[in-house]
């Protein structure tokens, strides 16, 4: 059993949490995470790189001389690959780079990292991450109060935060995201996780039943 002691915004401790072993029986997985890491940097990939081909340059298509008796090498037309100004040949084309890793697969990257980050002792849950106000000033305040300032943050609530969102958007090194959200570059990315009770249960519940095949 593991526990963590679960803090409010302004560094108050509330109690003992106990965490679910979905969250951090796993080992660190260097090999899976690596997949992962690819797999999302693949769904990222605009693939939009394209050269003109000799259907695409401008220019007749009329053949420029005859095929045979002028002495000259055969040519068809003035977009030929040959030429300057002609097409491209075998260049980038658009194309979609993602690919699907295993759902399972994907979430076992995200549980190992969650449960590494657990390890090192830097997942702070607090019991509510509301904010009064959207101003920026407010969180950065609350951040140093839970001793997190100058660290890179993944801020993680339930639901979607509109204020958490807005105030965090000017913090450089600061993402606030909902559970649903979570992925492993993120986790990666941020040396901090700050999570409200909330959004712990429910990244435990999806894990367990992904996981556990439910």
């Amino acid at each position: 059993m593991t526990t963590v002691k679960m803090r409010t915004l302004d560094n108050d401790q509330v109690s003992d949490l106990e965490i679910s072993s979905v969250l951090w029986q796993f080992p660190l997985n260097t090999t899976l995470i690596s997949e992962a890491i690819h797999e999302y940097r693949a769904r990222g990939r605009a693939g939009t790189v394209a050269t003109k081909t000799r259907g695409d340059v401008s220019g007749s298509g009329k053949k420029l001389w005859k095929q045979k008796g002028t002495g000259r090498a055969r040519i068809s037309s003035i977009r030929s690959p040959l030429w300057k100004g002609g097409g491209n040949v075998h260049g980038p084309q658009p194309r979609d780079w993602s690919y699907n890793l295993p759902k399972k697969k994907r979430w076992k990257a995200i549980a190992t990292i969650f449960a590494e980050r657990l390890r090192e002792n830097n997942v702070l849950v607090v019991s509510d991450l509301s904010l009064f106000s959207h101003k920026t000033k407010l969180l950065k305040s609350k951040i140093d109060t839970l001793g997190l300032l100058g660290h890179k943050i993944l801020i993680i609530d339930s639901t979607e935060n509109k204020n958490l969102i807005l105030a965090s958007r000017n913090l450089p090194g600061v993402k606030a995201i909902t559970s649903l959200g979570v992925n492993v570059y993120d986790l990666l990315f941020h040396e901090k996780v700050l999570i409200s009770k909330s959004a712990l249960n429910t990244l435990s519940d999806s894990l367990s039943r992904i996981l556990n095949g439910k």
